[in-house]
C-alpha cells in the first residue's frame, strides 16, 4: 500500500508532464471543403524550385525563384504583393498573397524559398514553398472569413539566419501596431521515414519512433494555435499529428521566431528536418526523397485551420 501511495502521485505527475508538453487534442476539425490540395502538382513544385541554386551564393537563382512563385501566386487571381528589400547591398523580396477581408486579425503563413549555398533544398524548404503555392489555389477558390497572408520568405539561411535581413524579420517589422492572430511556419514537411531519432530519452518515451508524423511546435503561449493547426491537420485526415509545447528557445530555427519577437503566436510545422532527414543540409535532399501524398494531407490541414 505504501508504494501504492507513492506510485500514484509519480505517475500523476508524469502524465501532467507528458499532456503539457504534448497539448493533447481529442477533437478534430472536420475537413469541409470539396478542394483537395494536389500531391502531383506539390511534387511538380518542388522539381522546379530543387532546379537552380537559390541563395545569397547564387541570386539569379533565388530571383529565378522568387518569379516562379510570384507567378503561380498571380495565377489564382488573388492581390500579390512583392515586400522588397535591401541585403548586404542586394535587392530581395518576399511574395505574398493576400485573402480574405481588408479588416480583422491577420492570420500568416509563411515558408522561406531560399536553400542553403548551392544544395538542391527538396525538404529544406521548397518542400514548404511548394506548399505555399497550393494553399495560395485552395484559398483563392475558397476565400477565407478572415484576413490571411500567404508569404514565401527570402534569406532564412546563413548568412542571415538570426538577423534582422531575414525576410521573415522584414515583414513581422512591417506590422508593427496592426492585429495578428498568429503565424504558421512550414519548415520542412515532405520528409517521412521508417525511424524517428529524438534528442533525449525525455522525448524518445513521449514520441514516436517511426518517422510517419508530422509535427507542430511551439511555446506555451501558442498553444491555443498549436492545438486548433493540430485539430484542423486531424480533420484532414491521412497523416498522423502530434505537437511539442515547450521553451521557444528550443524551436525557434526558422522564420516563426521573428514573429515570436514581435510578441505574436506562431507554430511551426515541420516533419521534425535534421532529427529525422538524413539529407539535411547535404546534396541529397532532392525532389524524390519526399512522400507527396502525407505533404498534401499536412497543407490540406493548413488550410482548414485558416478557414476555420
Amino acid at each position: 500500500m505504501v508504494l501504492v501511495r507513492i506510485a500514484t502521485p509519480v505517475l500523476l505527475a508524469i502524465a501532467v508532464f507528458a499532456a503539457i508538453i504534448r497539448q493533447p487534442a481529442l477533437t478534430s476539425i472536420p475537413y469541409e471543403s470539396r478542394d483537395r490540395v494536389n500531391a502531383a502538382a506539390l511534387r511538380n513544385h518542388v522539381a522546379a524550385l530543387t532546379r537552380v541554386p537559390r541563395s545569397a551564393d547564387h541570386p539569379e537563382g533565388l530571383d529565378a525563384a522568387a518569379r516562379y512563385i510570384e507567378r503561380h501566386f498571380r495565377t489564382s487571381g488573388t492581390r500579390v504583393e512583392l515586400q522588397e528589400f535591401d541585403a548586404r547591398e542586394r535587392r530581395y523580396r518576399n511574395v505574398i498573397a493576400h485573402f480574405g477581408p481588408s479588416a480583422g486579425p491577420l492570420m500568416i503563413v509563411g515558408a522561406h524559398y531560399d536553400a542553403l549555398g548551392a544544395l538542391p533544398g527538396a525538404d529544406d524548404n521548397a518542400s514548404g514553398t511548394a506548399g505555399l503555392i497550393e494553399l495560395v489555389r485552395l484559398l483563392a477558390r475558397n476565400p477565407p472569413p478572415t484576413p490571411v497572408a500567404v508569404i514565401a520568405y527570402a534569406n532564412e539561411e546563413p548568412p542571415f539566419f538570426g538577423s534582422e535581413q531575414m525576410g521573415s524579420a522584414v515583414h513581422a517589422n512591417s506590422l508593427a501596431g496592426k492585429d495578428v492572430a498568429g503565424m504558421i511556419c512550414l519548415e520542412m514537411i515532405g520528409y517521412y521515414a521508417p525511424t524517428q531519432a529524438c534528442p533525449n530519452t525525455t522525448f524518445a518515451a513521449l514520441y514516436p519512433s517511426k518517422g510517419d508524423f508530422i509535427g507542430v511546435g511551439g511555446g506555451w503561449n501558442d498553444r491555443a494555435l498549436a492545438r486548433h493547426v493540430k485539430r484542423a491537420i486531424r480533420g484532414a485526415g491521412g497523416i498522423r499529428v502530434l505537437s511539442f509545447t515547450g521553451p521557444r528557445l528550443t524551436l525557434d530555427a526558422s522564420d516563426h521566431r521573428n514573429y515570436w519577437s514581435a510578441g505574436w503566436p506562431a507554430v511551426l510545422v515541420t516533419d521534425t528536418a535534421y532529427l529525422r532527414n538524413p539529407n539535411y543540409h547535404t546534396a541529397r535532399d532532392t525532389a524524390d526523397t519526399l512522400d507527396y501524398a502525407k505533404m498534401a494531407r499536412v497543407v490540406d490541414g493548413v488550410f482548414s485551420a485558416v478557414t476555420n
